[in-house]
C-alpha cells in the first residue's frame, strides 16, 4: 500500500467493537459528534481495531495486536466485540504472513484493546501469539499498567501481557528512540503514562501511527478528546505540538480505532486542523 524507506506499511484489520460514545469524545456535544458516528441504543459508537505491519526484507514489524479473543460472553456484549468479519489471523494471512514470521511487536500501550492478541488460549494454556517476536514497551508504561490508578484499572488486563514478563521476548524501552532505522517512538502522556506512537520516516515521506493519541480522523482538532483520557489538557497540548508539523510535511496519520478511514494527511483551515482529502479508505 504505502511503502518508506525499506518498509512496506500494511493495516491489519483484526476486529471491530464499541465504546460509549460520549467517553470516546469528552465534552463534545453528541449532537456534533454523532454526525459522523451515529451511536446505538446504548449510545456506542462502532470502532476499528487496526493495527499496522511494518514489512522489509529482514523484519516483520507488528504494531500493536488489538482485542484478542480471551474475552467472555459478557465482555464481549459490553463491548459489541465483532471478529467475525475481521481477525488478527485472518488479516495477515491476507498478506501472506504467519505468526511465526512476526520478529517485533510495537505495543503502544497496554490497554485490552491494544494488547488484547498479544497472547492467546490454546490447549486450555496461555500462550504468547507471536513467539519469536521481541516485544517492545516503555518500561515506565509497564510499570504502570502493572500498577495502574483507579482511572484506567479496568483497561488493563493482566493475562494480556505478564506472561512477556517470564519470557525472553520483552524489551523495556527508557524514553524516546529510534528503535529500528526510520522508525522512531514518540511518547506520550495524556492517555495513559508513556504510549508511544510511531513515526516512520524516509527523506520524502513520514507516517506516524497515531494509537489513542489521535484514535479516529475525528479527534483531530485540539478539543477533541476522549474522557478515557487520564490528562485531557496534556493530550491537547500533545497534538498541539504534533499537527502543525505534519501538515507542513505532510505526514500520513494512521487510525487505530476510525472504522471508515484507515489514515488520511492534514490540513490547517481558519477552525483549526482537519483530515485533507488525501486518505485512504476502509474497503
Amino acid at each position: 500500500m504505502i511503502r518508506i524507506g525499506s518498509y512496506e506499511l500494511l493495516p491489519v484489520e483484526t476486529g471491530r467493537f464499541a465504546l460509549d460514545g460520549g467517553a470516546m469524545f469528552g465534552v463534545v456535544p453528541k449532537n456534533l459528534w454523532s454526525k459522523s458516528f451515529p451511536a446505538d441504543e446504548e449510545n456506542r459508537i462502532p470502532l476499528a481495531l487496526r493495527s499496522l505491519i511494518l514489512k522489509s526484507d529482514r523484519q516483520t514489524i507488528l504494531i500493536d495486536t488489538g482485542i484478542g479473543n480471551k474475552f467472555d460472553e459478557k465482555f464481549g456484549g459490553i463491548f459489541k466485540i465483532d471478529l467475525n468479519e475481521y481477525g488478527i489471523e485472518k488479516s495477515l494471512r491476507a498478506h501472506q504472513i504467519g505468526n511465526e514470521e512476526i520478529t517485533d511487536v510495537i505495543l503502544t500501550h497496554l490497554h485490552f484493546d491494544h494488547a488484547g492478541g498479544t497472547t492467546i488460549l490454546k490447549d486450555n494454556r496461555l500462550q504468547l501469539t507471536f513467539p519469536n517476536a521481541v516485544h517492545h514497551i516503555q518500561e515506565e508504561h509497564w510499570n504502570w499498567a502493572v500498577d495502574p490508578s483507579e482511572k484506567d484499572r479496568a483497561s488493563f488486563l493482566k493475562n494480556d501481557f505478564m506472561l512477556l514478563e517470564k519470557s525472553n521476548l520483552l524489551n523495556k524501552l527508557s524514553g524516546p528512540s529510534e528503535l529500528f532505522p526510520g522508525v522512531e517512538l514518540l511518547v506520550m502522556y495524556g492517555h495513559t503514562q508513556a504510549m508511544q506512537i510511531i513515526k516512520i520516516s524516509d527523506k520524502t515521506k513520514t507516517a506516524l501511527f497515531c494509537a489513542d493519541l489521535i484514535p479516529t480522523a475525528s479527534h483531530i482538532p485540539f478539543p477533541w478528546v476522549m474522557a478515557y483520557d487520564n490528562h485531557p489538557l496534556t493530550t491537547m497540548n500533545e497534538k498541539r505540538r504534533l499537527l502543525p508539523v505534519a501538515a507542513e510535511e505532510g505526514w500520513i496519520l494512521f487510525f487505530e480505532h476510525d472504522p471508515y478511514l484507515i489514515a488520511s494527511t492534514v490540513i490547517k483551515t481558519e477552525k483549526g486542523f482537519i483530515k485533507d482529502k488525501t486518505v485512504i479508505p476502509v474497503t
